[in-house]
């Protein structure tokens, strides 16, 4: 619904943005990595957003970068028991290379001492990230990519064929095997969508 906020930073408390919006003032709960970034009010700001809606409440949450953003939703989306709260102390208690190198490396004495995780949490969001949705393969592929550049294209090529229905390990796969083929050409997300299709 709202993809993002940009306006007038009023307040900032580490776990709360007040953003003032042509007179509106949008209150966003934000992580302790989103806050590090934001500068100190008054000033402006953009923070990319995901709203979560309950019977009771209709909460806003605010992220300095679409990375932080994508990860929350990873989250609260593909694991089972992790919520809005949980999702918010990992990125307070990890930036999202840091979780990364977690959950690659099956560290889950580091995972679990985050606040708010524990020991089985830990365990469940390494499970459910590497072997059911291949989400670490992607992860694993875009990190090999040194041009910054064609890593975000691959990602958006990814996260475009996911849209279309495919799962991610699978969207992965066929968008590596393109990039594989071609080389580190200029193609764009739309292109190599196309060309991953026809191998899909």
């Amino acid at each position: 619904m709202f993809a993002f906020l940009s306006g007038e930073l009023v307040t900032l408390y580490p776990t709360l943005a007040l953003v003032d919006i042509g007179g509106v003032g949008y209150e966003v709960q934000i992580p302790l990595s989103t806050y590090d970034k934001l500068p100190r009010p008054p000033a402006k700001v953009k923070l990319f957003t995901h709203l979560v809606i309950r019977e009771d409440t209709h909460t806003l949450f605010g992220f300095a970068t679409q990375e932080e953003r994508d990860l929350f939703r990873l989250l609260i989306q593909s694991v089972d028991g992790v919520g809005p709260k949980i999702a918010l102390a990992i990125l307070s208690g990890a930036d999202v290379g840091m979780f990364r190198k977690y959950v690659l490396g099956k560290d889950v004495v580091s995972l679990s001492r985050i606040k708010g995780v524990g020991k089985k949490t830990a365990e469940k969001i390494i499970l459910e990230l590497r072997d059911k949705l291949g989400v670490v393969e992607a992860w694993e592929t875009s990190e090999s990519m040194q041009n910054s550049e064609l890593q975000s294209v691959f990602n958006d090529a990814v996260l475009g064929l996911i849209a279309l229905g495919y799962k991610r390990s699978e969207a992965a796969k066929a968008v590596q095997s393109v990039v594989n083929t071609i080389g580190d050409s200029k193609l764009g997300p739309a292109e190599l969508i196309r060309e991953a299709l026809k191998l899909l």
